[in-house]
């Protein structure tokens, strides 16, 4: 008998929704996506209940929709119901946050689906319309945040970061509210590394050695904000804090591994049955704890001298909040202010490209459904007919959001004087920075071309904000086509010529993020973006460096453009960044790589003295640098047997062959593939010899 997949999808979207009783969900670190997960089956459930009573049979690609929906819903309640709190928070969220896309993903197919043969279905079961449920559900969030951990980890290994944003993102997004959550996920990262090791995994090993530098990161931040709370003369010495609690011990005691700790927090790290140093992550042989008089002592002098009161631990241990929650400083924004906000804008794209939404719209679904069942009963009370879909399904207005009636204001100000306009523009700069809604909303208001105008401006200040603004507005992926199609590009590159540098920087970011639509690629390239993009790229900040490397990469996926990177000396730039004090290895490499399959891009890269840096990162690069300079290489090593006989004097041979043990599965094939090349051409000299 035929498997029903609407049936069996509409039974699991109800055992998932019935998730929300559990009484240790609010707890799960994943907890968002299960919101975000209910709300895309709120909808599902609203459209699909009326179809299955009907007599229109699903054709065979719609049941597989449904059939593959079904079980992307079903792994997505298994996972939430199987949350361990000993387990890795991040690899578990990780996990959901890849179900919770795939459900995304399906769930905007399956309505797609629905939308072509809507002519065939009952007009009755049609509303709202699927083209409106597609809308919806590309409203409900899809921030990922293995982008933001794998760009910190790329920074880290640049030797530029993470910043204590990204850390305090990285920390909210995976549920680890506290201290003591922080070095837990240590310990068991730490587990895991072991296990990987042992299975001679070695890039599973790297990665998860990156997480684990970004664990005590984030202890490290929260121990410096900690410090900075108490109040006293002299800096309070960090041998006389718990690592667990960050107070001022008063009780301190000396595990197995040596380490002090105040009792009470010890005591209970060891009744929750983790039988490791929650500093150093040693085995514990015993749990005998023997109490450190020397550092008590030190301590009642040091409280003394500066006339402070350390706290009752069992009093901390018994409260609500034991441990300090790892929550941002209010001055953490204001440092690194056009850093912060072209993050959003430029680094996730690098490895995705797509800007990630950095907001869900919590509600909105829950509250169209409501709207729609209200007036599906309205309108069997009542012979009147139904208001237009439309009127319901939309986007909200101004009014639903925290700053009513400012956005239209501010934005005609934006026409004004001179004063007038720097401080409306500065405004916009701040409703854009972190609010999806907001930037839907100045769009809708006319905003851009306003905004686009004040790029020509010769007051500075004016010009870096209305840059800014466009840079965060086109975070919004619907944002992107109406900034590109008012003509920005010019202004733009005219601000990357002419601005200041975080102009110039947020202008290599806007232009990224617009080139993400493909036709924007050849538009931007052939507006001559790409000379000013290189001269960044030579002599720009750090950051504008960054920027122009990303928007470089992006549009040399294009043929075209990357004859003009070339001919615009990008290649000598990226080979001087491949230097590790130069914080660039990474974005360097992936453009050398993308640039070394055109014929003029392997001349340049060998002219210049690409060889050796790229076999210095074959051998000690990341696993992602090592996968794109092997890449490169065999593109080299392809187009002359000179640059191949280079290859093999630099010694990339040992590197290579370790790659194809411990390397990604890109990397092992390139490495294979490159050591066979090497082979034949011995072969072949042999042969002629």
């Amino acid at each position: 008998m035929e498997v029903s997949w609407l049936r069996v999808l509409l039974d699991n979207i109800s055992s998932y929704m019935s998730i929300s009783t559990m009484d240790n969900l609010e707890s799960n670190p994943a907890h968002r996506y299960y919101t975000r997960g209910e709300e895309i089956g709120k909808l599902l459930k609203l459209v699909l209940e009326d179809l299955v009573g009907s007599d229109a049979a699903p054709s065979e690609l719609l049941n597989n929709g449904f059939e593959e929906l079904s079980q992307y819903v079903d792994e997505l309640r298994e996972q939430f119901e199987s949350w361990q709190p000993l387990s890795s928070r991040i690899f578990y969220v990780l996990r959901i946050e890849s179900l919770a896309s795939q459900l995304r993903e399906s769930s905007l197919e399956v309505f797609q689906l629905l939308k072509h043969c809507e002519q065939h279905l009952p007009v009755d079961l049609i509303s709202p319309s699927f083209e409106e449920c597609i809308e919806l559900v590309k409203l409900v969030g899809r921030e990922e945040i293995s982008y933001t951990i794998d760009l910190a980890l790329i920074d880290q290994k640049e030797g530029v970061g993470p910043s204590s944003e990204v850390l305090v993102k990285i920390a909210e997004s995976i549920g680890l509210r506290s201290n003591q959550e922080i070095l837990i996920e240590g310990v068991v990262l730490a587990n895991l590394k072991e296990n990987a090791e042992l299975a001679e995994n070695d890039t599973e090993a790297e990665f998860i050695d990156g997480l684990i530098s970004l664990m005590t990161q984030m202890h490290d931040y929260l121990s410096n904000i900690k410090q900075s709370q108490l109040l006293c003369p002299d800096p309070v010495p960090s041998d006389f804090c718990c690592p667990l609690s960050l107070e001022l011990m008063t009780d301190p005691v000396i595990v197995a591994s040596g380490q002090t700790y105040e009792r009470v927090f010890i005591e209970k790290w060891i009744g929750m049955g983790l039988m490791v140093c929650p500093k150093t992550r040693q085995a514990l042989s015993h749990t005998t704890l023997t109490p450190n008089f020397s550092v008590k002592a030190f301590i009642a002098n040091w409280c003394e001298s500066n006339n402070v009161n350390p706290p009752d631990p069992l009093e901390l241990i018994q409260s609500s909040q034991p441990f300090p929650l790892l929550v941002e400083s209010e001055d953490s924004s204001v440092s690194g202010k056009g850093h912060t906000e072209s993050l959003d804008a430029t680094k996730c794209e690098e490895q995705h490209q797509v800007l990630s939404r950095s907001t869900s719209a919590p509600g909105i679904v829950a509250e169209v459904v409501s709207k729609v069942q209200q007036r599906s009963t309205d309108a069997a009370d009542t012979s009147i007919s139904q208001e237009p879909v439309e009127t319901v399904w939309r986007l909200p207005s101004v009014r639903h959001f925290r700053h009513p009636g400012i956005i239209p204001a501010t934005i005609r100000e934006t026409g004004s004087s001179s004063s007038i306009e720097a401080e409306a523009t500065s405004r916009i700069r701040i409703l854009s920075r972190t609010s999806t809604e907001n930037r839907i909303v100045i769009a809708r208001c006319g905003a851009i071309n306003s905004l686009v105008d004040l790029l020509y401006s010769t007051d500075e200040r004016i010009q870096t904000d209305a840059v800014t603004c466009l840079l965060n507005l086109s975070i919004n992926d619907n944002n992107k086509s109406v900034i590109a199609d008012s003509g920005a590009i010019g202004p733009l590159i005219h601000v990357l010529k002419t601005g200041s540098i975080e102009a110039k920087e947020n202008s290599a970011a806007t232009l990224f993020s617009l080139s993400v639509i493909e036709e924007n690629k050849t538009k931007i390239g052939e507006a001559g973006a790409i000379e000013p993009l290189v001269d960044l790229l030579g002599y720009g900040s750090l950051r504008g460096k960054k920027d122009a490397a990303t928007a470089l990469f992006n549009l040399s996926i294009h043929h075209e453009n990357k004859t003009r990177v070339i001919e615009a000396g990008a290649v000598r730039y990226l080979v001087e960044l491949m230097d590790p004090a130069a914080g660039m290895v990474e974005r360097a490499v992936v453009v050398l790589a993308n640039l070394a399959t055109t014929k003029e891009g392997k001349i340049a890269i060998g002219e210049e003295g690409g060889i050796p840096v790229l076999v210095e990162v074959v051998e000690l690069g990341s696993a992602r640098g090592k996968e794109n300079a092997t890449a490169a290489l065999l593109q080299l090593c392809m187009h002359s047997p000179r640059f191949c006989n280079t290859v093999i004097r630099e010694g990339a041979i040992p590197p290579l062959v370790a790659l194809t043990k411990s390397g990604t599965a890109r990397a092992k094939e390139k490495a294979q593939n490159l050591l066979k090349y090497f082979k034949a051409q011995k072969q072949g000299n042999q042969r002629r010899a």
